[in-house]
């Protein structure tokens, strides 16, 4: 393993980063691919199954179904993006990393984080429409206005989060090449810059806050919306019927957002009493959890794809 360099050492821009994985685990992060490997494995089949099942059903060509399908490509790209390579230094070990792709990869990361982030909030507002205007709904919702929230959306990551790589790429010089980390994580590479840091500390925070933050007061307004109007509906069938048809997308917040906020938190504010490899996990987790998850909870909890679905796997059974 590369030794740690001096004090007073440094390195001119690199031609590339060696990601080293958990520091503190190296005997023990293979076993990690157990546990990360199967939720790479479930992302990628459980959201190509949603991708597929949505694409080839008609019925299921309507709005909120359409959002779902942004939702799964999101999950796709976001797992895809993280999860091969840090396998590959859980598994295998230490590992170069050309300085460029390093710089792609984080972008990715971070841009994808975003879109999931503005998606759930299109997802909640969508809800919203449907419980609170339901005669109105086919009219404030419709598939063109989707295809122009979802453009939206991905414009605006990419706006947002350009930034992150050229921040960085100002530096010329670093500490070290060696990164202790999994995957190229922004801060992970800050750490090393041997330079004024403080634009990047201050823009990472106020897009963390800016993004997150501001979606989380429009899911919460979206959802208060919502429980005015359920807590208004005369009987108590009623009221579990509405909020039932929001169930699956509170799960598929909480499994986003609560990982995502613990890790941030964590991050900022437990820097120096957190080990580092808690950090690490968490951040993994983060990204890989939700990817995961997603497809199996909107894949019991609707309807309408979990019937589809069963069929599908029926009519393959007697085929054999």
């Amino acid at each position: 393993m590369t030794e740690a360099p001096q004090p007073n050492s440094t390195f001119s821009r690199p031609t590339f980063f060696i990601l080293t994985g958990i520091p503190g685990l190296a005997g023990v992060q293979a076993w990690l691919t157990l546990v990360f490997g199967p939720m790479y494995l479930l992302s990628l089949l459980g959201n190509g199954a949603l991708l597929a099942v949505m694409q080839t059903d008609s019925t299921l060509h309507q709005p909120m179904f359409l959002l779902l399908a942004t939702l799964a490509a999101t999950d796709l790209s976001l797992a895809t993006s993280v999860a091969p390579g840090l396998l590959a230094v859980l598994w295998l070990g230490p590992r170069p990393v050309p300085y460029t792709a390093y710089l792609v990869q984080m972008f990715f990361v971070h841009a994808l984080t975003a879109v999931e982030s503005g998606v759930l909030l299109a997802m909640a507002c969508d809800r919203a429409a449907a419980v609170g205007r339901p005669l109105h709904y086919p009219i404030l919702v419709t598939k063109a206005r989707v295809g122009y929230a979802a453009l939206a959306l991905v414009l605006k990551a990419v706006a947002i989060v350009v930034p992150f790589p050229l921040l960085v790429a100002r530096f010329e010089h670093f500490q070290a090449q060696t990164i202790h980390h999994v995957y190229c994580a922004h801060m992970a590479v800050v750490e090393l810059v041997v330079g004024d840091t403080g634009a990047n500390n201050l823009y990472g925070l106020v897009l963390s806050l800016a993004v997150s933050g501001i979606d989380i007061l429009g899911i919460t307004g979206s959802y208060g919306l919502i429980a005015h109007t359920v807590l208004q509906l005369p009987t108590r069938e009623a009221r579990a019927k509405a909020f039932g048809t929001c169930s699956s997308h509170i799960c598929v917040i909480l499994a986003f957002y609560v990982p995502g906020l613990f890790s941030y938190l964590t991050h900022r504010f437990g820097r120096h009493t957190i080990p580092k490899p808690v950090h690490i996990l968490l951040s993994n987790i983060y990204l890989l959890l939700s990817p995961a998850l997603n497809p199996l909870i909107y894949g019991a909890h609707t309807k309408q794809i979990r019937d589809r679905l069963l069929e599908i796997f029926t009519v393959k059974k007697s085929q054999f």
